[in-house]
């Protein structure tokens, strides 16, 4: 049976399959599901109108299932045919029913003969002309931006993506746990965070010359979270192998085209896991992704290599078919060091790597998407599993051509002494993690998790320039609107 969308109305009613829509790229798919020749309901948004000499109508209407459009052909003597032609501009909603039948048109394989068109909702001086827009002014209509080409097949993909990440972790056994976003627990040790509390910042209540928490709702300072991390390590001391799939935030002042206040991250934990065993799931989740995306969204994906960057598919194929490099940081260090390079940011042990880096190593050196571990440990967080040298942490960055990470992960530290200690070295408070540390005291194993930034993949997936673009409501510096 062909795929419908059932509309609910009132309490719990939804009206019969026999009235239900039918998302138009089914329709567009007509010749290849034997539908042509069937009577049809399609509702959309008006793209475009264009009337003949002949008294034949023709609308072009999107609902968001597929990229094209599906061509309407309303002819001269369907009822009211003047006033819906006057009201069909663009922007405007209707419901359209008739039969599908195969187009004379070039470019299309079916249309829709309607026998009846509704105007639901109407749409004068709609602002989005068609003609192309700049995605810097898309962003400040961030409402109806969607109804675009791009960002339809932006929000496709990006379904497409969370679904297949849901999807691989259900295969491979992992429990989805949810977790909390308002913490009193800063898990990267940054100090990036925004502040939640429910007192009146006009008249906050102070004690010997500063701010009381004690009269906050939860009774001391709280926080977004910047990552389900730490409460997905309980679950899996517990559960084996979990994920987490939410927003997080980080209060960093960075308006660049790579930065987000607000973002979806995706956080898998494994107990009885080392870091090489990390890397394996982390390889082949990516691969996963990548795969589904070019044979479930092939439509959108020619799009984008179309107009958006120019050989994205090939790069994602090479990608999901390919082996990836491994080596140190320190090792990794040293081919920059020997590139003969003039990097902007200074090449040396214990510097943070910077994009530059990152792109010298997966474009240049290797060509090939690389996993880089054992960072030294003064970059990284306290939670990350120490080394026996003493000076590096059992961590790894995932790195893909044009993108630089798109995953960040680690071992994490089972052992209570050492965490300890580096919990102070970081200048946290173990009191406040008292449960963290009661992790190591009962039933300790080593286990290992990383992170993987929603946007940050569709970022990559598409080609789009700014990860602003990949987000329907981005959160930046200045900016909250809608």
């Amino acid at each position: 049976m062909e795929t419908q969308r059932l509309q609910w109305h009132g309490k719990g009613s939804r009206v019969s399959i026999e009235e239900a829509t039918t998302p138009i790229a089914r329709v567009r798919d007509a010749l290849n599901t034997d539908m042509v020749g069937q009577q049809v309901r399609v509702q959309g948004w008006v793209r475009t109108k264009r009337t003949s000499k002949a008294g034949v109508t023709f609308l072009e209407v999107n609902d968001g299932s597929g990229l094209r459009n599906l061509q309407i052909v309303v002819p001269e003597s369907m009822p009211d045919y003047a006033a819906v032609v006057d009201a069909a501009t663009t922007g405007a909603s209707i419901s359209a029913s008739g039969m599908i039948i195969q187009s004379p048109a070039e470019g299309q394989e079916t249309e829709l003969r309607a026998e009846s068109v509704e105007i639901v909702g109407s749409s004068p001086e709609y602002p989005l002309a068609k003609k192309r827009h700049s995605f810097e002014y898309l962003r400040t209509m961030a409402h109806l931006r969607p109804r675009t080409n791009t960002f339809g097949a932006v929000a496709r993909v990006r379904n497409q993506v969370s679904w297949s990440i849901h999807r691989y972790f259900h295969e491979q056994g992992f429990l989805y746990v949810q977790t909390p976003i308002i913490t009193g627990s800063d898990a990267e040790g940054a100090g990036q965070m925004f502040q939640v509390t429910s007192m009146d910042l006009k008249h906050l209540p102070v004690s010997e010359g500063l701010v009381d928490f004690s009269e906050d709702l939860f009774g001391r300072p709280t926080y977004l979270t910047v990552s389900g991390q730490l409460e997905a390590e309980i679950m899996a001391t517990a559960m084996s192998s979990v994920y987490t799939f939410g927003p997080t935030f980080r209060a960093e002042n960075s308006n660049t085209s790579r930065h987000l206040a607000e973002f979806w991250m995706v956080e898998p934990e494994v107990a009885f896991c080392d870091l090489d065993g990390l890397a394996d799931l982390a390889e082949d989740f990516l691969k996963r992704i990548f795969s589904d995306v070019l044979n479930e969204s092939a439509e959108d994906m020619a799009f984008f290599n179309q107009r958006i960057q120019p050989g994205i598919v090939e790069s994602l194929e090479r990608i999901a078919n390919s082996d990836f490099v491994r080596l140190t940081y320190t090792e990794a260090i040293e081919v920059l060091q020997r590139s003969g390079r003039d990097f902007e940011f200074p090449v040396y042990w214990g510097a943070d790597l910077q994009a530059e880096h990152e792109r010298y190593l997966t474009e240049i050196q290797f060509d090939a998407p690389v996993i880089l571990t054992d960072y030294p440990a003064e970059i990284k967080a306290f939670y990350m599993r120490l080394n026996p040298d003493g000076k590096t942490v059992a961590a790894m960055d995932v790195l893909v051509p044009g993108v630089g990470e798109i995953i960040g992960g680690s071992q994490r530290e089972e052992r209570y002494d050492v965490l300890l200690r580096r919990m102070k070295e970081s200048g946290l408070d173990p009191e406040h993690y008292w449960w963290y540390l009661d992790l190591r005291r009962f039933g300790s194993v080593p286990h290992a998790g990383f992170g993987l930034g929603l946007e940050r993949v569709v970022h990559f997936i598409t080609g789009m320039q700014n990860i602003r673009d990949v987000i329907p409501f981005p959160r930046t510096p200045k900016n909250v609107e809608f």
